[in-house]
């Protein structure tokens, strides 16, 4: 271990014992324990303990969305499952006095200040915030490579970063799991409000509920504060979301992490762009209109554009004509935050009859379907003389390339009680007799109207985004299974 100065050893060693109180009293502190689970804890724990593969754990996500305290759940799991808490180690790998030390010095380190330096076998161990660590790839393939009956879990926030490494370094060593903001399903279950959904009948949707202004109360609620788990539970948070998520999340990743990751000069062009978009998010773009309004490059815009959303802030959305077909040449496309309370942290949180609820509504069940891991779809969008046209939601058949699904997303009941408005839907669908589903979302109503090509099914945007939220997490459970 020459790497490591002998006279901060001791230090560290000391550092190592203060992280790992379960290595002197057989226990997670009990803060931790009493923080609510992630639906995602089941899933990562039986990834973490399944020793039949000999792979390392990468546990990517955006900043304060729980990682951490993921780990110490998983933590809390593996001490209450029998495995000696002398055999679990947890490193954050930020902490500065762990500065440039390899992840083999730090898995040493922790042995000595165990007292265990010459066992290396049966450990479970945690490096947290590897991203900080130069070529940590490297490092960890060597590691699972080296120690092969330990069991090795690192977490990070940059999350493209970390994906992208743990693909081209990682290749049969790595298993990925990604850990998104919290979904409406999440939070509900979170502040503890199962009982005002319930199940349904209708015909619609599996699910109902029994107060729709309560719901849609907590609804705009989860839009201004709820992707974090922290401010969800924390009143001075929301009173000030601004210098909670702008300063820890947003600034940390734009003027930090993609700076560091892809040589960014220019960071304040950066943030400019972001800033630009989070303020329309849900609107349509251009290349060229981006580079106008911003004033950025067009090549840089395209760039950025890149970097945000490999940073699981943004999802760019592409257009499809009439006909379901895609355009030949990127002239267009949509622009959603992957979290809708990143907008409010920036600016000021929304209320139910502000201008901004109709993008933020259809923002936030976008936010649902990336959480879910489900990016296969586009919006629709047409001129056609003067008849102009555009459907929000889209899929698309893989196989057939033709449209199957639709959905209109809407926080109005008005065209439950008139639905020949929805003009643009009509002509789509007219042109797309394959489409089988078709959903237009309201603000508090139920309901069906028959067309020739189909049946249109209304339903209460809080209920559609808890039951897509829900189906996800449930199929991707089955998936991991």
């Amino acid at each position: 271990m020459s790497a490591v100065n002998s006279v901060i050893e001791e230090e560290i060693q000391k550092r190592m014992v203060v992280d790992n109180p379960w290595w002197e009293f057989g226990s997670i502190d009990e803060d931790f324990i009493q923080l609510p689970r992630r639906a995602y804890l089941d899933d990562f724990y039986e990834l973490v303990t399944d020793l039949s593969v000999r792979r390392a754990v990468i546990l990517m996500g955006p900043r304060r969305v729980g990682k951490t305290v993921m780990i110490y759940h998983a933590i809390d799991r593996l001490i209450s499952s029998g495995v000696n808490p002398k055999k679990i180690i947890y490193v954050s790998v930020d902490t500065p006095i762990y500065n440039n030390i390899s992840l083999e010095d730090l898995f040493s380190l922790s042995r000595k200040a165990l007292k265990n330096e010459e066992d290396y076998a049966g450990y479970y161990v945690f490096f947290d915030e590897i991203q900080y660590l130069k070529n940590w790839e490297v490092h960890l393939k060597s590691m699972v490579d080296t120690f092969r009956s330990s069991r090795f879990v690192a977490s990070g926030s940059a999350a493209a970063a970390l994906k992208m490494k743990s693909i081209e370094s990682g290749a049969g060593r790595f298993s990925d799991f990604l850990l998104p903001p919290l979904t409406f399903y999440e939070y509900i279950q979170f502040k503890q409000l199962d009982s005002l959904v319930v199940k349904s009948s209708n015909g619609i949707s599996p699910y109902d509920t029994i107060n729709i202004d309560a719901l849609n109360r907590h609804f705009i609620e989860y839009i201004n504060f709820g992707g974090y788990p922290e401010v969800v539970f924390s009143e001075t948070i929301r009173r000030n979301p601004g210098r909670y998520i702008k300063n820890d999340i947003i600034d940390k990743v734009l003027l930090r992490d993609l700076p560091s990751l892809y040589g960014i000069s220019d960071i304040q062009e950066l943030n400019k762009l972001f800033v630009h978009i989070a303020f329309r998010s849900g609107n349509e773009f251009s290349y060229e209109s981006l580079s106008t309004e911003a004033g950025i490059r067009k090549e840089t815009i395209k760039k950025y554009l890149e970097y945000l959303e490999a940073a699981f802030l943004i999802k760019v959305v592409n257009r499809i004509d009439q006909n379901a077909k895609r355009m030949q040449r990127v002239t267009s496309f949509k622009i959603y935050l992957t979290n809708p309370s990143l907008r409010s942290a920036l600016f000021t949180p929304i209320s139910e009859g502000d201008e901004v609820m109709g993008s933020m509504v259809e923002t936030t069940v976008f936010s649902q379907w990336i959480q879910g891991g489900k990016t296969d779809f586009f919006y629709a969008n047409w001129a056609k003389g003067r008849r102009k046209g555009e459907v929000d939601i889209v899929w698309v058949d893989v196989a057939t390339q033709k449209a199957i699904s639709v959905a209109e997303i809407k926080w109005t009941d008005r065209f439950v009680e008139n639905p020949s408005e929805l003009k643009s839907l009509y002509s789509f669908l007219s042109l797309n007799p394959t489409v089988k589903k078709i959903f237009v979302t309201s603000k508090t109503r139920f309901g069906t109207y028959d067309i020739s090509e189909g049946k249109i099914m209304f339903i209460p945007v809080a209920i559609y985004s808890y039951w897509i939220s829900n189906f996800l997490y449930h199929s991707k459970r089955v998936e991991n299974t």
